[in-house]
């Protein structure tokens, strides 16, 4: 049997997760809880410190859920080793989880511990809403988190406006994003799985108007995503046709915004021509991350995007292909559900499908914090990213829902649907620390379920070609909010999609947005960074 190399990241953060239920065969005790005795052990922090309460506001899945401190066997381990009371809350990051977290901070609830995205996180530097980090994250404090996530050169690159306030959680070094088509409707109409952008586009006017479902109903469309009800993601087929592949890019010694580059005047030209045809989820904007693949999983639609492994895996049970079955099972469809086959495609496999991983969500600390409570969170979090943290918050307990031998790992798929899966799949939440790659850590994780159908999407999505990245975090000058300069680029673009419904007026936006919203300054000053960084001179063209 082949090793099944996992990349978690994109599972829980785009492929819609198993809702919560208890199993009816859950025992009220927790399995292997001497267990977890063991792995408290070596870790009496808990008789030295004083007891404190802790409030973290985490990324998480919204289809993920806590379960009752009972059943939460990372929670009873945390507690127990670092004599806290650990309250986390979780929310799938989005404008609402901005929103509420905006609202915690202003007033008399913000939390210890929180999780924002990079252009949040500049303005909050910027408003001293975080505290200090240069005593908490050093390699003496969190010497694990040093050891095997972060480089002190990486934490270096991260920091914005000359300021140590922000760090980044352990990431997965490539994704594994990948287009995923129904393959049993394309069989029903004849069709082979796309090559190019042109296959793309007719197998999309085939599933939403040529009845894949054999209904006789035209209700399903070629392709879904979510724009949250304020951004046009990077998935559009139109972005790769037009040479956006991601959001920062280096090309040739030059330093390239994606979303606002001169070539979006194409891109929405061809994206507004798809949208014409009628072939795209009419609900796609407004849908928020995880709709989307309800969607797919619901039968409405035929193509999706995914950044997950495991996203077609017939042995996953969050994931589209296994949903998708269960869905037709339910409806007492199983010969339907016998012939549902999502499978991996993207047309530009060979030249690009995305740019190579960088640092991303950081974790902050509230300066309405105390020193002590920085310091214990800070220890747990090491705690998290050593290996002891890593198994438990990614596979569960040694001996209950895994198997050792070595640095082989063997999951117990029935103890983890049991214990994990059928209890809102909450270490989904858990691991916003334990994102990064098992092989990272030497282990190599074994699903004795696995399919030989699920080795060959895994063989085929680790084929695809991607990019380097610009090879640095970047950060605006002082002074500069990145966050409302994407506030208003995503403005005008919607502007472009709804309103003018032409790609006419995007060189007049984009020049607003380089002038006006001083564009060209931020930019500028990324690609001054980036040659600090790799010694050489990095551009920017402000004009087309």
């Amino acid at each position: 049997m082949k090793t099944l190399k996992i990349g978690l990241a994109g599972i829980y953060t785009i492929v819609l997760l198993v809702s919560g239920c208890t199993s009816s065969q859950r025992p009220d005790s927790i399995p292997g809880e001497s267990g977890l005795d063991a792995q408290a052990t070596g870790a009496e922090l808990a008789s030295a410190q004083e007891k404190l309460v802790l409030n973290w506001f985490v990324h998480g899945a919204n289809s993920a859920s806590l379960p009752s401190r009972d059943k939460d066997f990372v929670r009873q381990a945390i507690e127990r080793k670092f004599n806290v009371e650990l309250n986390v809350e979780h929310m799938q990051m989005s404008n609402d989880y901005t929103n509420r977290l905006n609202l915690r901070l202003a007033g008399s609830g913000a939390p210890d511990l929180f999780m924002v995205d990079g252009g949040v996180s500049n303005k909050y530097i910027m408003d001293r809403v975080a505290m200090d980090l240069t005593e908490l994250v050093t390699p003496q404090t969190m010497p694990n988190y040093f050891k095997y996530w972060i480089t002190e050169t990486e934490l270096k690159r991260y920091q914005v406006q000359d300021m140590f306030r922000r760090a980044p959680v352990p990431y997965p070094k490539r994704a594994y994003i990948s287009y995923y088509v129904r393959k049993d409707w394309l069989d029903k109409l004849g069709l082979p799985i796309p090559k190019t952008y042109e296959d793309m586009i007719e197998t999309m006017k085939a599933f939403t108007f040529k009845d894949p479902d054999g209904n006789g109903k035209q209700d399903t469309y070629g392709f879904t995503t979510a724009g949250g009800g304020y951004t046009v993601p990077i998935v559009f087929p139109e972005f790769y046709k037009n040479g956006i592949y991601g959001g920062l890019m280096l090309e040739n010694d030059m330093f390239v915004d994606g979303t606002t580059d001169p070539r979006m005047e194409q891109v929405f030209t061809d994206l507004l021509e798809t949208i014409r045809l009628g072939v795209i989820d009419k609900d796609w904007f407004l849908q928020k991350s995880g709709e989307d693949i309800n969607k797919a999983v619901q039968g409405k639609v035929g193509i999706v995007i995914s950044g997950g492994a495991m996203a077609a895996y017939d042995h996953a049970t969050w994931s589209i292909q296994y949903r998708t079955k269960e869905v037709l099972r339910q409806a007492g469809k199983p010969e339907e559900a016998a012939k549902v086959d999502w499978q991996p495609f993207h047309p530009w496999a060979d030249t690009g499908v995305a740019t190579m991983t960088l640092p991303g969500a950081p974790f902050m600390f509230s300066s309405k914090t105390t020193i002590e409570k920085a310091k214990r969170s800070i220890q747990i979090l090491d705690w998290l990213a050593s290996e002891e943290g890593f198994m438990l918050t990614r596979f569960g307990i040694e001996g209950v829902h895994y198997t050792r031998d070595g640095n082989k790992i063997t999951i117990d798929p029935v103890a983890t649907k049991r214990d994990i899966a059928d209890n809102g799949y909450f270490l989904a939440v858990y691991s916003f620390f334990s994102q990064g790659d098992a092989q990272t850590l030497g282990l190599e994780v074994i699903q004795p379920d696995e399919t030989e159908r699920d080795r060959k999407i895994f063989e085929k999505i680790s084929s695809y070609v991607f990019k380097p990245s610009i090879g640095t975090n970047v950060a605006p000058p002082t002074g500069l909010d990145i966050s409302s300069f994407r506030k208003e680029m995503w403005r005008y673009q919607a502007r472009v999609l709804f309103e003018d419904k032409s790609a006419a007026n995007w060189p007049k936006y984009r020049q607003e947005l380089m002038t006006t919203h001083r564009g060209k300054d931020i930019f500028e000053a990324y690609a001054r960074q980036m040659s600090e960084a790799f010694g050489r001179t990095i551009g920017f063209r402000a004009e087309p």
